[in-house]
C-alpha cells in the first residue's frame, strides 16, 4: 500500500466495514423473512459502532499492508469473533436476545466474516499493478542506510507500484556503497532539471536532520517541478518500539521508543487481566490451598516466598509465588535454579516443573503490579548485572512483566546459564513490545499451556 493508500484503509476501519456487517445483517433478516423493526435497527447501530471500535483496535489491515494474508484473514475472523462476543453478553444482560430470530443471528454470524474478506481481497485484487494502475517513478536522495532501505521496499513490493530510477547524492564514489541497487543519476543540484526532463512523480529525500540548509534549497529548487516530495527521517535507521507519528499540542513528534500500552490498549490489557485473573483464582482456589498446606508440612518456612522484581518502568515491586526451595535468596546475589539443585524442596521440584509455584501471582496481577503476558520478572541482581551487558535490556521494563511471556513459549523458559540465551529472551521480549495485540496475547497464553504440559526447562 502507498501513503495515497492510507485514506481507503482509514475508509474501510471507520465507515465501510461496519456499513458491511450491518448489511449483512439486514440480508439475513431478508433470507428469513424477518420484518425490519425497532429491534433489529438496535441491533445494526451497537454492531456498528462495536465493530468500528474492535477493528480500530484489532487492525488487521496492519498485515493486509504486509502482504501477509492470511494473517490479515486470521485478524479479521478474530475481530469478527470479539464483537459477536460483546454483543451477545449485551444481549444477554439485557434480555435483548429473545426479540431476534436465532436462524438470522447464526446466518449472520456465518455471512458476515466471509463477506468482510471478500469485500477487502476484491478492493486488493483491482488495485493489482497493471494497465490500468500507473506505476509512479521515484527517485531517493541519499545513498545511506534509510534510502538503501527504502529503495529494497520499493522493489520487493510490487502493490507500491513505485518504480525506483536511481539515486542522487552529492558524495565522492569512494564514500558510496561500491554496489547500488540502481544507478547514480547526479548530484543534488542536479535534481530538479532531471526531475522536470523525465517527468518523476515522486521524489524520496533522505539526509540526515543535521543537513537542514542542504535540505532546505532543495526543496525551493524542487517547487519548479510536479512531483511530489516527501522527507525519510533519518531516526528509522534506529531499533524502533511501537513508532508513530503523534502530537503534542499541535506540535508534531516521532515516537521512537514508546510501550503499547497507551489509551484504549491500556484499558484492554488491564480489562482482560482482570476478568481472567478472577476467573482462574476462582477455579483454582482449592487447588492453591491444598499447595499451601503441602509447602507448609513438607519443609521448614513461610508458605508464600516474597521475591524482589522490577516491575513498569524498572521500579521494584514485590513478586509472590510458592516457596519451592530451602533458602530464600532476595539480596544482591541470586543463583538461578538449575537441574538437580539440592536448594529445591521435595515438594517445590514438583511445583517448579508444573509452574504451580506461580499461581500466587494472579493476586499481583489483580494488584497491578503484574499482567498475565508479558516479560518474566527477573530478581533485581540479575536486572543490574544484564543491564550492562545486554543493549536495550531494561526496555522491556516499559510493560509490567508477565506470568507467561513470549520467550517463555519459545523454548526460553527456566535457567539462562549463558549471556547468549539471556540475549535470546531478551530479544523475545522487545519482539513482543514492538508486535503486541490482543490476539498474540490469547496465543501465548494458549502456547503456555502446551510448554507447562510438557515441563521443559523448568527446575
Amino acid at each position: 500500500m502507498t501513503v495515497n493508500d492510507i485514506p481507503l484503509i482509514s475508509f474501510f476501519q471507520r465507515v465501510l466495514d461496519p456499513l458491511i456487517i450491518m448489511g449483512t445483517l439486514y440480508l439475513s433478516a431478508l433470507l428469513f423473512h424477518e420484518p425490519f423493526s425497532g429491534y433489529l435497527l438496535v441491533l445494526m447501530v451497537l454492531a456498528f459502532f462495536i465493530s468500528s471500535a474492535v477493528y480500530q483496535h484489532i487492525d488487521p489491515y496492519r498485515t493486509w499492508r504486509s502482504g501477509r494474508m492470511w494473517a490479515y484473514a486470521r485478524d479479521t475472523v478474530f475481530g469478527w469473533c470479539v464483537t459477536l462476543a460483546v454483543l451477545m453478553f449485551l444481549g444477554s444482560s439485557s434480555g435483548l436476545k429473545y426479540y431476534y430470530d436465532e436462524r438470522v443471528l447464526l446466518a449472520w454470524a456465518v455471512a458476515t466474516p466471509l463477506v468482510l474478506l471478500g469485500s477487502h481481497i476484491a478492493v486488493r485484487v483491482a488495485n493489482r499493478p497493471g494497465k490500468s494502475r500507473e506505476v509512479r517513478s521515484v527517485v531517493v536522495v541519499g545513498v545511506n542506510d534509510v534510502g538503501l532501505k527504502f529503495a529494497a521496499i520499493c522493489d520487493r513490493h510490487p502493490n507500491l507500484f513505485m518504480q525506483v530510477r536511481g539515486f542522487f547524492d552529492d558524495r565522492d564514489g569512494d564514500r558510496r556503497p561500491a554496489e547500488l541497487p540502481h544507478p547514480m543519476l547526479g548530484k543534488t543540484d542536479e535534481l530538479a532539471q532531471y526531475v522536470r526532463n523525465n517527468g518523476i512523480k515522486m521524489i524520496f529525500i533522505s539526509q540526515p536532520i543535521s543537513a537542514q540548509p542542504r535540505i532546505r534549497k532543495l526543496i525551493e529548487e524542487l517547487q519548479d517541478t510536479t512531483a511530489s516530495v516527501y522527507f525519510l527521517p533519518d531516526v528509522y535507521i534506529f531499533d524502533l518500539m511501537q513508532a508513530r507519528f503523534d502530537n503534542v499540542g499541535g506540535m508534531p513528534v516521532i515516537a521512537i521508543c514508546e510501550t503499547p500500552f497507551m489509551g484504549l490498549n491500556s484499558t484492554i490489557k488491564r480489562g482482560s487481566d482482570i476478568v481472567l485473573s478472577c476467573l482462574i483464582l476462582l477455579l483454582l482456589a482449592p487447588l492453591m490451598v491444598a499447595i499451601a498446606v503441602a509447602v507448609r508440612v513438607s519443609s521448614p518456612g513461610p508458605v508464600i516466598f516474597r521475591q524482589r522484581r522490577y516491575g513498569l518502568y524498572g521500579e521494584e515491586i514485590i513478586v509472590y509465588k510458592f516457596r519451592s526451595m530451602k533458602v530464600m535468596e532476595n539480596g544482591s546475589s541470586v543463583v538461578q535454579a538449575r537441574k538437580g539443585d539440592d536448594r529445591v524442596t521435595s515438594i517445590g521440584g514438583f511445583l517448579r516443573r508444573t509452574s504451580l509455584d506461580e499461581l500466587p501471582q494472579f493476586v499481583n496481577v489483580l494488584q497491578g503490579r503484574m499482567s498475565i503476558v508479558g516479560p518474566r520478572p527477573h530478581a533485581v541482581a540479575h536486572n543490574e548485572q544484564y543491564r550492562k551487558l545486554i543493549k536495550g535490556y531494561m526496555l522491556r521494563h516499559k510493560v509490567k512483566p508477565g506470568i507467561t511471556g513470549w520467550a517463555q513459549v519459545n523454548g526460553l523458559r527456566g535457567e539462562t546459564a549463558t549471556l547468549d540465551k539471556m540475549e535470546a529472551r531478551i530479544q523475545y521480549d522487545l519482539d513482543y513490545l514492538r508486535n503486541w495485540s490482543l490476539w498474540l496475547d490469547l496465543w501465548i497464553v494458549l502456547k503456555t499451556v502446551k510448554v507447562v504440559l510438557t515441563r521443559e526447562n523448568a527446575f
